[in-house]
């Protein structure tokens, strides 16, 4: 159990007990480089003794503007060391939403990790009143005097003693403030959750137990530390003295996968989706025998997956022929995912049934887990050993749930936030006065404590027959199409459901290839008949598993997918909805003023 006072207090606990092992792989100069746990513990250290010679008090707020990293971390152990409050900045913000999080939490130093993310603070800096220093992670600072570089940084820490700097640390307790996060922001202003040293302590310890991580274990880390989900996870391995290897960047995850061979990893079920995705068209690109060997050993892995869920013994022919299906087949897809892969976690948005059961028949168990930034991103996670796919498992351990009358599923625990900063109102009608967290999730809860998520409470669509309708479910039944990238369901207020949707580009353009459709531009494949015929039968193929009030009935493709740089995506990955709509509005009027 965590009986810590600190998140500085665990840090120099695991320091202490194993300061030789590793606790970080960091890549530079084309090297996987090892931190030890010593090593942290004194580099934490140092940071938190700079930012004490800066002026730092114990509650001050210190931002960090920068990508997952290794020095993202020790900025983070260094505020919270130092008795301050860390406020993360995602790297996709615009410059304008950088200067909300700064002013919002009065943040009087902000870490900023190189000259790109620089050239926004310098478009706002004006607009900063708090902001005292700015301290640049990587290169040189242009306004030399008030900006710091990290080395320069650093060196103002040695004019702090160690009795100082431990006096500081003794003052830390649980109650206090750690961290402010700022949510994603799915339907307005982001508002900044309040998250004690409490809240991450037991949030770590709780998931640790969960997962059964393996001391001396290691996973990859790509999410942004910005958002607690990530820094959970690095708390958990904090305490199980699991290594973390920090992926270079979102583009280099399959080869860091390979180089760093993780024995799990968390993500968003989106790289899941677009990995079945790459599997299921190769074999399909392959055909012949390559693709009749593909089908026979997924059939295989099907077969194996259903006994084991229904936790039934496997017959020996079975385990027989698994065993070919693997070295022909699956061994190939393990390879990619570094080799030595125990479990994945899923979680941030709804995990399809489909991938969960096409992963498992490969061999690889997704767990897909739930948490909101409200409750230090961890209530439920399917365990290794009991997991029911669909649902989002089971409460961690401390953690209690239930269902209100309308569906809602509440959380209550140590893992629920302080409240929002500087926003009481909105505090008191998401946590109600016996402690209940309101998710917003719709779902139920079964007798074994499976929570099943159905939709968001502000997503349910209302259409104009007054049915009440579940978008993201039908939205991952329409993404399980080869061809289609992303699917936005629409109709509230409206007589039927119609669909936006992106297209698969490699996928869609290989079938243009193979049925002998002539074009030069990929607007051309969009506008054909052929590809529009294409996608209104692959739709037709989702609404068999809906029903009639739940069909689409008319879509439109749009060119390019939804990204966090257009504003229609999280952060995390969450579809922006309204501004979905607001940006498409006349798109959508013609889809519904069509008379075909």
């Amino acid at each position: 159990m965590m009986n810590e006072n600190s998140l500085y207090h665990l840090l120099e606990k695991t320091a202490f007990a194993h300061p030789k092992k590793t606790a970080y792989l960091n890549k530079a100069d084309g090297e996987w480089r090892k931190v030890s746990w010593e090593k942290t513990f004194r580099l934490a250290t140092e940071t938190a003794k700079a930012l004490m010679a800066l002026g730092v008090d114990k509650n001050d707020k210190v931002a960090i503007l920068s990508r997952t990293c290794l020095k993202w971390t020790l900025c983070d152990f260094g505020i919270l060391s130092a008795g301050a409050v860390t406020v993360g900045i995602y790297p996709s913000n615009l410059a304008d939403e950088c200067a909300h999080v700064i002013n919002h939490s009065g943040a009087s130093v902000l870490f900023v990790e190189n000259a790109e993310q620089l050239a926004k603070i310098h478009a706002v800096r004006d607009d900063l009143p708090s902001l005292k220093h700015i301290i640049l992670l990587d290169g040189e600072p242009d306004r030399l005097g008030k900006e710091l570089s990290w080395d320069t940084f650093i060196k103002q820490g040695l004019s702090v003693t160690d009795a100082a700097f431990l006096a500081r640390t003794e003052k830390i307790t649980q109650g206090d403030l750690a961290t402010i996060v700022y949510t994603s922001g799915t339907t307005g202003v982001a508002k900044g959750v309040m998250l004690t040293h409490r809240n991450l302590l037991f949030a770590g310890w709780s998931a640790e137990q969960s997962l059964h991580l393996i001391p001396g274990g290691l996973t990859l880390q790509f999410l942004p530390l910005a958002h607690v989900m990530a820094r959970i996870i690095q708390f958990s391995c904090l305490r199980a003295t699991v290594i973390i290897a920090f992926a270079q960047s979102m583009e280099t995850i399959p080869q860091d996968l390979k180089e760093t061979n993780p024995h799990f990893f968390a993500s968003p079920p989106r790289l899941f989706e677009k990995m079945e995705q790459k599997i299921q068209s190769g074999a399909q690109t392959a055909g012949g025998l390559k693709k009749a060997i593909f089908d026979w050993a997924l059939q295989t892995g099907y077969a194996r997956s259903r006994r084991l869920r229904a936790r039934e013994k496997l017959p020996v022919f079975l385990r027989a022929k698994y065993r070919i299906a693997h070295m022909l087949v699956f061994k190939k897809i393990h390879a990619a995912l570094g080799g030595r892969l125990h479990y994945a976690v899923s979680g941030a948005a709804p995990l399809s049934i489909t991938s969960a059961e096409f992963f498992h028949a490969c061999g690889i168990l997704v767990l897909e887990g739930l948490g909101m930034t409200e409750n230090s991103s961890f209530s439920n996670v399917n365990r290794i050993d009991n997991y029911k796919f669909g649902t989002v498992g089971q409460p961690g351990p401390g953690i209690e749930q239930m269902c209100a009358d309308d569906g809602e599923i509440l959380f209550r625990g140590k893992n629920v936030m302080a409240g929002y900063y500087n926003n009481e109102a909105a505090t008191r009608e998401t946590i109600d006065a016996d402690g209940w967290l309101h998710t917003g999730d719709i779902g139920s809860i079964d007798d074994e404590g499976f929570v099943t998520v159905t939709d968001r409470k502000k997503d349910l669509i209302i259409t104009a027959g007054g049915k009440n309708i579940a978008p993201q479910r039908i939205e991952g039944i329409m993404r399980t199409s080869t061809f289609i990238s992303q699917f936005v369901c629409l109709g509230d207020a409206r007589p039927y459901l119609i669909g936006l949707l992106t297209l698969n580009r490699p996928e869609v353009e290989a079938w243009a290839v193979k049925n002998n459709i002539q074009f030069e531009t990929w607007e051309e494949v969009l506008h054909s008949k052929a590809v529009q015929q294409l996608i209104d039968e692959e739709i037709a193929k989702g609404n068999t598993e809906l029903a009639s009030f739940e069909t689409i009935k008319r879509f439109a493709v749009l060119p390019e997918d939804f990204t966090v740089e257009s504003g229609h995506l999280t952060p995390t990955l969450k579809v922006k909805r309204k501004a979905i709509t607001e940006t498409h509005a006349a798109l959508i009027e013609s889809v519904y003023a069509r008379t075909t």
